[in-house]
């Protein structure tokens, strides 16, 4: 199991949580969390026992976008990883999800601040609960800069077109209420709480077969920008070979003897 001195990795059950770690910069973004993020969605993906993905944030925040502090001073924390960026020169993005779509389900549990490229990485996760304290927003543009990791882009496809370019034209802080208010999080829960909501809806998630998980998963994003004639053929596609796994078998089978079903990815 991977993890770095800013990026924590611990399974509970099927479910791989990575922790951003970093909570004295309220877990802005360094090389040493970037190459963490990376190296857990490849764990996620090569592992068949891991069936979803919790990303959380330590110390009571999620994560306040890059760290402009070292960015101003010309680099960031972790030199000792930098053979890593020169090896693979879009490992940033595929850790901040923007170059990356993990295999499994990823559902971001969100406390505190989740500004920046913290809002930014929630746009490349599937399921989304924040703590009813927690502040989202793209300040970028405040700062003479652009939200580059994507947000032009995914942001307009995943709330209305008005309230994403308020988010992004206007740089002010949203209440977790608003936040799901646009659509831009599913759940708000007390504060404190949301990795224990992520928890029970991964739970939810490695209960069902992992086959057709991952295959509906897929075909959501595969069909997203299709007519509805070339999604329906591109569904079809994705989802008539679940019928044939021995999981298919298991699931009807346990459905008529009212038992749970022991899915093995066949």
């Amino acid at each position: 199991m991977g993890g770095t001195e800013h990026l924590t990795v611990r399974r509970e059950n099927a479910t791989l949580v990575l922790t951003l770690n970093r909570p004295e910069a309220k877990n802005a973004l360094s090389l040493p969390m970037l190459v963490g993020l990376y190296d857990g969605w490849v764990e996620a993906d090569e592992d068949d026992t891991v069936r979803s993905i919790v990303l959380t944030g330590a110390g009571g925040a999620f994560c306040a976008g890059m760290d402009l502090k070292a960015l101003a001073g010309g680099g960031l924390e972790g030199e000792e990883y930098r053979h890593r960026l020169k090896a693979d020169p879009d490992l940033h993005w595929k850790a901040m999800l923007r170059h990356h779509r993990p295999r499994k389900p990823v559902i971001a549990a969100i406390e505190g601040y989740c500004v920046a490229g913290g809002t930014e990485i929630i746009q490349g996760t599937d399921i989304r609960v924040a703590g009813e304290s927690a502040t989202f927003g793209l300040f970028e543009v405040k700062r003479g800069l652009f939200p580059i990791g994507g947000s032009t882009v995914r942001l307009q496809r995943q709330i209305p077109r008005t309230h994403a370019l308020e988010m992004l034209l206007t740089a002010r802080p949203y209440s977790a209420q608003e936040a799901a208010g646009i659509g831009l999080i599913g759940h708000v829960v007390p504060d404190g709480t949301a990795l224990d909501k992520a928890l029970e809806i991964a739970e939810r998630i490695n209960a069902c077969g992992p086959l057709a998980v991952e295959a509906v998963k897929a075909s959501v994003y595969e069909t997203a920008e299709l007519t509805e004639t070339e999604g329906l053929a591109a569904e079809l596609k994705r989802g008539w070979p679940v019928f044939d796994t021995a999981d298919a078998k298991e699931g009807t089978r346990a459905f008529a003897e009212k038992r749970p079903p022991v899915y093995r990815r066949a």
